[in-house]
């Protein structure tokens, strides 16, 4: 079905492809020639590769090959019985490990931009640039907490998970049309055309006897189990040391954080670029796609 819908400008993947991470299939996804240096970009929570489809063609014009993958539990990538903040990290070193050793940039929209920030504090030498696209979840930052007071978040983090995961047990998402499917979406992202949430329910839904459904799996929920809060995901942000893009939309949407610019500044590396986006909500790369391409390839260049 995703064949024979179509948006202005979106161009799904040149290749397709899958690589274990512990045992895991991740779908990986590729823009361009195989040849050209790569772009890895992370997706949000709830949502897809093919997110991508606006951007990803106008990297590529800059000379660039641009990969992606479905998150565990998302699209057509494995489900799994558990799901964490730090598997989906795991998962991320996995497809970088499959594109070399050599340091390259990476972008992450929403949760995606948070883990991409986890993920170059980590592994700094791996990354050469880092673009955060409306993934800075501030929530006001606090001190980090302490060793016992991690544990006992881990503890009532695991037990509220598993209590939602039994609640959830044998169920399925509820089918519908992809005309449906577009407008519950649009209930989150009210800014984002219907058309485009058309297009990507066709290729971000299969299709059953009964409907359409979301390929996401209905026990996973944003974050997983921790511990992990929002708020630490700030305090990464001053000590990292490649070049920095960060992008806000300031239209709050549901599915945005809610953070304002007052409470990023605070906490931008050395060298940042740090630009709000007025009347953007929170898929900024959906919504201005030609200014977003742009200002990402004034930060990595042209190849």
């Amino acid at each position: 079905m995703s064949a024979t819908v179509t948006y202005p400008t979106a161009q799904r993947p040149t290749r397709t492809r899958f690589v274990d991470s512990g045992g895991v299939r991740l779908a990986v996804y590729e823009w361009g020639d195989p040849h050209r240096p790569a772009v890895l970009a992370c997706h949000g929570g709830m949502d897809f590769a093919a997110t991508w489809d606006l951007i990803a063609p106008r990297l590529v014009d800059a000379g660039w090959r641009v990969v992606a993958w479905d998150q565990r539990g998302h699209g057509d990538s494995q489900r799994t019985a558990l799901y964490s903040w730090e598997a989906d990290i795991r998962d991320a070193v996995a497809v970088l490990d499959d594109l070399g050793p050599t340091p390259l940039p990476v972008i992450g929209h929403s949760k995606g931009g948070s883990m991409m920030m986890q993920l170059a504090e980590a592994l700094p030498h791996r990354v050469s640039h880092l673009v955060n696209l409306d993934g800075l979840p501030s929530r006001r930052p606090q001190p980090d907490v302490t060793d016992h007071d991690r544990t006992r978040l881990l503890t009532a983090d695991i037990a509220k998970w598993l209590d939602f995961r039994r609640t959830l047990a044998g169920l399925e998402r509820k089918p519908g049309s992809l005309d449906e499917l577009a407008r519950r979406r649009q209930v989150m992202n009210p800014r984002l055309p219907l058309d485009w949430l058309f297009y990507l329910a066709s290729i971000g839904a299969t299709q059953n006897e009964d409907g359409w459904r979301w390929k996401v799996d209905p026990t996973f929920r944003p974050g997983g189990f921790g511990p992990w809060r929002p708020e630490w995901s700030m305090l990464r942000l001053a000590g990292l040391t490649m070049p920095f893009l960060g992008l806000l939309g300031l239209e709050v949407e549901m599915m945005s954080w809610g953070t304002e610019a007052a409470d990023v500044i605070p906490f931008l590396p050395l060298g940042a670029r740090f630009e709000t986006l007025e009347d953007t909500g929170h898929f900024v790369h959906v919504e201005r796609p030609d200014e977003v391409a742009g200002l990402i390839i004034e930060l990595i260049g042209h190849r």
